[in-house]
């Protein structure tokens, strides 16, 4: 069963300077169009190589986004990271579509990945 995050919810983790990861689960070419602020790129099909590597803390929130709420990539990446021990892993279901309808701020260029 997978934990929901709002956007109030998440805007605040993210304002809140607590140490967490925002994870975009689609492939690099759309994160490099834009994503969320400080967002890194762990596509839905590479979780299981390398959010080791990229988000070490298991115990630290782990938020899981994609497209929008018919987007399945974030669930997959939620299920894998559960799967690899991380605790407290959430799912922005609105995705990157939710975020830009609500006229909040969006990056682009390079990520992690």
């Amino acid at each position: 069963m997978s934990q929901v995050i709002s956007r109030e919810e998440l805007q605040a983790l993210i304002a809140s300077g607590a140490q967490h990861s925002v994870i975009e689960a689609l492939p690099s070419n759309y994160y490099q169009a834009e994503h969320l602020p400080g967002a890194i790129n762990i596509p839905h099909d590479a979780v299981p190589a390398t959010a080791g590597r990229l988000v070490p803390d298991k115990s630290a929130p782990v938020v899981v986004y994609c497209a929008n709420t018919e987007c399945r990539n974030s669930h997959v990446a939620a299920e894998a990271l559960r799967q690899l021990g991380y605790h407290r892993v959430y799912e922005y279901t609105e995705g990157k579509q939710g975020w830009k309808q609500a006229g909040l701020p969006l990056e682009s260029g390079k990520g992690a990945l």
